[in-house]
């Protein structure tokens, strides 16, 4: 028997806190000194680990605006008339008083370096505007022999974000491929979350699953994952736009707040199946009941061109909010 000193559970997630304490007990660690190695992230047996964020009273909300709600110019070629590019829309935010601002992944240049996010972070400091988070593409259903790829894309915009400065990162849980049972699918959406937590806890930076589609198109199917995975750096990214099957998206969204550690607020959401105005104060009221406090972050998706929309929907979420 090794005479190494036996550290208690406590001891092992203060030296090493990508570990969550329910995989300390699964593999049987708490009296072991170290030299351990970790099982694969479908080893996890899946059981109830997070709880709705303990939070006393209602937060301080701020303001941010998605990059995604300009979507249109930040996709155009430089070169073309209404081109923009994210220290652009940096510098709108500025204009326009929004103290925040989502640098989603997608408008990225294709091979920028650590150069570019560290001139992009210094830009945002020196025009008084703070990263609130970012997003990614990704899809936590895919095969085994397909995860690992999933698994590298996170991580590098975990690198990339963590120089940044952002504090969250919303990420997708996806759909089940053919053949695949939705209990499976959520089986592998659980132990892949679990298994980015673990390197974004050691980048300070919190992962942040969206209501979306697939497996997470319901407040109740989207809790079976939330509910299953284990690690302090994981929360729901609350989507206001986004459940668009049910008769009260208002209710789904209820359900769903308690998790939330990121925001997002639209102008039209879906009642069975039928696109609606958003009741935004009824919306910004849901977060409050919550406890919620942080970043409120305003994603436009309608048809109304961007340039003329966005300021008055950011004046009506700024009173709102105040």
């Amino acid at each position: 028997m090794s005479s190494a000193k036996k550290l208690t559970n406590n001891q092992l997630i203060d030296r090493f806190p990508e570990l969550t304490r329910r995989q300390l007990l699964l593999r049987g660690l708490g009296g072991a000194a170290c030299g351990f190695s970790l099982a694969g992230p479908f080893s996890i047996t899946p059981a109830k680990a997070i709880d709705p964020i303990a939070r006393t009273g209602s937060g301080p909300l701020k303001l941010s605006l998605a990059a995604y709600s300009f979507r249109q110019q930040l996709s155009l070629q430089p070169d073309k008339p209404g081109a923009m590019d994210l220290f652009e829309l940096v510098n709108f935010c500025r204009q326009h008083q929004v103290p925040g601002i989502e640098l989603t992944s997608y408008y990225f240049p294709a091979e920028f370096d650590q150069s570019y996010l560290r001139r992009l972070a210094r830009h945002c400091h020196l025009q008084g505007i703070t990263i609130s988070g970012g997003a990614i593409r990704n899809d936590f259903c895919v095969a085994p022999s397909e995860l690992d790829q999933q698994l590298e894309h996170v991580k590098k915009w975990v690198d990339a974000y963590a120089i940044l400065g952002a504090p969250v990162i919303r990420i997708f849980a996806g759909s089940p491929p053919t053949g695949v049972s939705r209990d499976e699918a959520i089986r592998r959406c659980v132990a892949a979350c679990e298994t980015s937590c673990q390197y974004a806890g050691q980048k300070g930076v919190m992962l942040a699953l969206e209501n979306h589609h697939g497996i997470t198109d319901t407040a109740d199917s989207m809790l079976q994952v939330v509910e299953q995975v284990d690690s302090p750096w994981f929360g729901v990214n609350f989507d206001s736009g986004n459940f668009k099957s049910t008769d009260n998206p208002y209710d789904e969204l209820a359900h769903i707040a308690p998790y939330a550690v990121n925001a997002q607020i639209k102008v039209e959401m879906w009642k069975a199946g039928n696109k609606i105005d958003a009741d935004l104060p009824r919306i910004i009221d849901i977060l409050r009941q919550a406890n919620y406090g942080g970043w409120v972050v305003f994603e436009y998706e309608a048809a109304e061109p961007a340039e003329q929309a966005v300021p008055k929907h950011l004046t009506e979420l700024a009173k709102l909010i105040a």
